[in-house]
């Protein structure tokens, strides 16, 4: 007869969800289980109404289990990975993780408190339940206008908080929220994209921890991991564990990988970490081919930034987070833009199916002449882009994400299909994504605004030189010259070019065409 695997697990519905998950899989290949129900200390604490960050230790989800495994009264944890700590107990090991569901974090808020104008579709001066320090420093560092309240209770016990309005809003992981196919009709579900708002590493996967010398359950994990999965995350939990930090770390890290175009594997970490929770995070984003001694060139490079001057050729707006989060870790910030812009009058409005902006500009002077809009879809690039759509009461259809001008125009085309595309453009646009619609005969360029250029000199004890646009940049050299000690950043390939034509080689350019893709690439030089 086969041995009977005794599974521990917490009490609560997610809890059992995921150890049932695991006796499923298990039992799948063979192996029959039974689950035992143990209680922990953060479950005890949930009528503290108490913020993760203001307990004592680490582990407190764990420990009651870790020391049953340790006691052989049952044979395996299961556990979210998240609330491991990054240092095993004496005698344990992980010895596997399931698949990774989606890793994100959502905000659920009251369709009352919506305001589709405000960044996360939040309204101004909400008030947000969470108890993650992670999520409270990045929810600060984007709207620095919300209020925080601790939030705790299991998943269900949450969500009917929000309902009786004890909250504006609240953040859980979208893994849980999915995995108990909660009704949420009445709620605005707002998902966040994971390369933004950074998620705490190993979110969205299950760990099974069991004892190290149980070399007939370990052959039998190795059945149901995922090992694909397990690298991905162990760059996540290497970071956590050379920055010491447990739950009470403001701590986000995120790794994904996808094939270059030699078919090599590259992996892409995303970072967000804060002194505490009310401090701005280091938002950093990193890539490579080579994962050896990956996570230690992230850690010292986070720990090793050193506030520098930086200059860039935009004016600030009051919302420009570029301008807000370098200034609030230290850095000098001058934004001066060298090229002036002009309203181009709209005579007659072509009729099309998609307007697809590639600029926050292209958005201002086509919406602020207020044309008549019917039935139309909007793509745009970037989430600066998408902001200011939003600002002027519309939502993208298409968001295009990354610095590959061709392959947002590719990925826009294909959405687009046979129908029309409006392109609202500078008189001196290059055209980048218009070229890569398959039929031209689709494709209508409105001019709604021209530049001028108007270069001055700027103080060359600049550290670091951002580019917004080709114009801009001839426009400084007009007057300006390059300096030995000055580090680069171009806005797109376009730009980037033209640093090329001048024999400079040696430059960065943005993960995203908006600020926070800005605000990555100065931390990381």
């Amino acid at each position: 007869m086969a041995r009977k695997i005794i599974i521990g697990t917490r009490g609560s519905e997610l809890a059992l969800w995921q150890a049932n998950y695991t006796k499923n899989l298990l039992e799948d290949i063979g192996v029959p289980c039974e689950l035992k129900i143990i209680s922990t200390a953060g479950d005890r604490s949930q009528q503290w109404n108490t913020s993760f960050d203001k307990l004592e230790g680490k582990g407190f989800f764990t420990k009651e289990l870790e020391d049953e495994l340790l006691a052989k009264t049952i044979d395996l944890a299961v556990h979210s990975h998240k609330d491991l700590q990054t240092q095993q107990p004496y005698g344990l090991i992980i010895a596997g993780v399931s698949k990774r569901q989606d890793p994100s974090d959502t905000l659920l808020i009251l369709k009352d408190k919506v305001d589709e104008k405000q960044k996360f579709n939040l309204k101004k001066g909400a008030k947000v339940g969470t108890s993650s320090a992670r999520r409270k420093s990045q929810l600060l560092a984007f709207r620095e206008d919300i209020k925080i309240a601790d939030l705790r209770g299991n998943v269900t016990t949450r969500i009917e908080k929000l309902r009786k309005g004890e909250y504006d809003a609240i953040m859980l992981a979208t893994a849980g929220i999915e995995r108990l196919e909660l009704d949420l009709d009445d709620l605005h579900v707002e998902q966040l994209n994971p390369e933004i708002f950074v998620p705490a590493p190993a979110q969205g996967v299950l760990a099974w921890q069991t004892r190290e010398d149980d070399d007939e359950l370990i052959n039998k994990i190795d059945k149901i991991s995922d090992f694909d999965v397990l690298v991905k995350i162990n760059i996540e939990r290497q970071i956590l564990s050379l920055f010491d930090g447990g739950c009470q770390l403001p701590l986000g890290a995120y790794c994904d990988a996808d094939p270059d175009d030699d078919d090599r594997l590259k992996f892409k970490v995303w970072l967000s970490v804060a002194d505490a929770w009310d401090k701005q995070p280091k938002q950093l984003y990193f890539e490579t081919l080579n994962t050896d001694g990956f996570a230690d060139e992230i850690v010292d490079k986070a720990k090793g930034i050193v506030p520098k001057k930086v200059y860039i050729t935009k004016n600030f707006g009051e919302k420009d987070y570029l301008n807000k989060a370098l200034t609030k870790l230290g850095y000098e910030v001058e934004g001066k833009s060298l090229i002036d812009f002009k309203e181009v009058k709209i005579r007659e409005l072509p009729k099309a199916d998609w307007i697809f902006f590639s600029s926050k500009h292209s958005v201002q002077f086509f919406l602020q002449q207020k044309p008549k809009l019917d039935k139309v879809k909007f793509g745009c690039v970037g989430a600066s882009t998408s902001a200011e759509l939003r600002a002027f009461g519309y939502r993208a259809d298409f968001i295009g994400s990354g610095t590959d001008t061709k392959l947002i125009g590719k990925q826009f085309a294909a959405k687009v299909g046979n129908g029309k595309a409006l392109f609202p453009i500078a008189k001196d646009s290059l055209k980048t994504f218009q070229w890569q619609m398959p039929k031209q005969e689709n494709v209508i360029n409105l001019n709604v605004y021209w530049t001028q250029k108007h270069s001055v000199e700027i103080d060359p004890d600049k550290d670091i030189l951002i580019f917004t646009s080709p114009s801009n940049f001839l426009a400084y050299m007009e007057k300006n010259k390059i300096h030995p000690h000055q580090k680069l950043i171009a806005m797109g390939d376009a730009t980037g070019k033209e640093f090329e034509k001048l024999k400079i080689k040696k430059y960065t350019k943005p993960k995203s065409f908006d600020d926070l893709g800005l605000v990555q690439a100065v931390l990381g030089l």
